[in-house]
């Protein structure tokens, strides 16, 4: 067994009543909306590439990589240097939307990722700094351009916090505490998104994806669907929080065609996806679909807050002031974005995602017959998902274990114990979820399988006894205790 990486180091361990004070104040002071700070309970001080060292000096593997946002890890060289370079030449760090050298340098960088016959008809807008923010660009703009107000969207579907963007979302639970559940400037209609393991028409596979299409076009050409042409359709080609869980390419094509032949414009939300985190620099290359509008953030600020839309010349009908922000020129986030994007192309990083994503996913599924724990292992590069289950649960139609967030919450909980960060997504939160840096090195990927698997393997041991406990007890004649005579 590996020793856990959270014992790797012993300096600065005089500090852990620090980190506890500090985990103290962060829970009389913040919000009750605190996400991860619950899950990592944790106080970082130092990182690099993939590892995290905490103030009492404790060491971690980040396999969540600020959600996808680190493509090239934590204080890449790269990075750094774009950060000391702009800083020393007394650019100007806040100048509204203004032009500078930094953005029309990040612009060149951007627009030279992007598939040709995109790029050749592109427009970039700046947005506020969160990938939300650009998601209500997107979807203001083509509203703007058609004059309609309805989007539709997707089962499993994440894309932000804010008005517009929490409508277009699927999960009912961050929905339900807001009155109207968020709004769009219309109304969504949801769609069902291809989902193998748990098939929303119960039949899995090509056939699942191949009903979904036929669902979504007969809905909009019923003339009683209740659907009124809409603004605009916004998906993803692999659902982060969702679960990891990938658009079947075909199914991608059939949505781009059915929105062409609707005039309904396609917006393809890539804030996790993007900078070639899933084997391709952006993922509706791996489709070829050509869409009106990618939605991104996250990985192309480098590290820092930068988020834009770019969308063919044809839906540019903002008047000015259209759709402003204070903080859209963020010089610092274009020039530590622009280094990233071009290491990313120059070191290949895109093809490594495939090669080393496939590797994990592969090694992931050869443990599902000795772990029955992992109902399902999906993704795309170095997007992956390892859904928990309860193995002695029920079989549904496509042949699928009931979900188990529990026993997930513990895996990640034994993740932790052993020195890896992961996040949780999908249905119920069951879902483990891995985005690791696209710099991943061969021996850290085989100690992240290493340290999940033994963190699963425990989880699994901790639910059989768990269940033999309660069978032993529930087989007690009544009123008989457990002690010995």
């Amino acid at each position: 067994m590996t020793v856990p990486a959270a014992t790797l180091s012993a300096s600065g361990s005089d500090n852990a009543g620090d980190a506890d004070s500090i985990l103290e104040r962060q829970r009389a002071r913040e919000s009750s909306a605190r996400t991860y700070a619950r899950s990592f309970p944790i106080v970082p001080a130092r990182a690099h590439g993939m590892t995290i060292e905490g103030t009492d000096g404790r060491r971690y593997l980040d396999c969540l990589s600020g959600a996808g946002t680190l493509a090239l890890g934590h204080n890449h060289p790269v990075v750094r240097e774009a950060l000391r370079r702009t800083i020393d030449s007394g650019a100007p760090l806040h100048v509204l939307d203004l032009a500078t050298p930094e953005k029309d340098d990040f612009t060149d960088a951007l627009f030279e990722t992007l598939p040709k016959e995109f790029a050749d008809r592109a427009r970039v807008h700046f947005c506020g700094p969160a990938g939300t923010d650009a998601v209500e660009a997107a979807l203001k703009l083509m509203q703007t351009a058609t004059g309609r107000r309805g989007v539709l969207a997707f089962t499993g579907a994440y894309h932000g916090m804010t008005a517009g963007a929490l409508a277009a979302t699927g999960s009912v639970a961050v929905k339900e505490p807001v009155p109207g559940g968020g709004a769009a400037g219309g109304e969504v209609t949801r769609l069902p998104y291809p989902y193998a393991y748990r098939c929303p028409f119960g039949v899995g596979g090509e056939r699942g994806a191949e009903l979904a299409a036929t669902y979504t076009e007969r809905l909009l050409d019923d003339p009683s669907g209740g659907v009124v042409r809409p603004a605009a359709m916004i998906v993803e080609a692999v659902q982060g929080e969702g679960g990891a869980v990938p658009a079947p390419d075909g199914w991608l094509r059939e949505m781009r065609r059915i929105t062409r032949e609707r005039d309904i414009p396609l917006i393809v939300d890539e804030v996790q996806t993007g900078v070639g985190r899933t084997g391709a620099y952006w993922a509706v290359e791996h489709s070829g679909v050509v869409p009106d509008a990618m939605v991104m953030s996250k990985a192309i600020g480098g590290g820092l807050p930068l988020a834009v839309i770019v969308y063919d010349r044809d839906y540019d009908g903002w008047l000015p002031g259209a759709h402003t922000g204070t903080f859209r020129g963020n010089t610092l986030a274009m020039a530590t974005g622009a280094a990233t994007l071009r290491y990313v192309t120059r070191e290949g990083l895109a093809e490594r995602a495939a090669t080393v994503g496939a590797r994990l996913t592969a090694r992931l599924e050869g443990l599902r017959s000795e772990l029955p724990l992992i109902g399902d292992v999906r993704g795309r590069g170095l997007m992956i998902g390892v859904e928990i289950v309860d193995p002695e649960g029920p079989l549904d139609s496509c042949g699928s274990r009931p979900v188990a967030p529990g026993t997930a919450a513990r895996v990640q909980e034994g993740c932790l114990a052993r020195g890896l960060i992961l996040e949780l997504g999908g249905r119920f939160g069951s879902t483990v979820r891995l985005l690791p840096p696209l710099v991943i090195t061969d021996e850290e990927a085989e100690s992240v399988l290493e340290r999940l698997t033994e963190a699963i393997a425990e989880a699994s041991a901790s639910a059989t006894s768990s269940k033999e406990s309660n069978v032993s007890k529930s087989s007690r004649p009544t009123g008989v205790s457990g002690r010995a005579a």
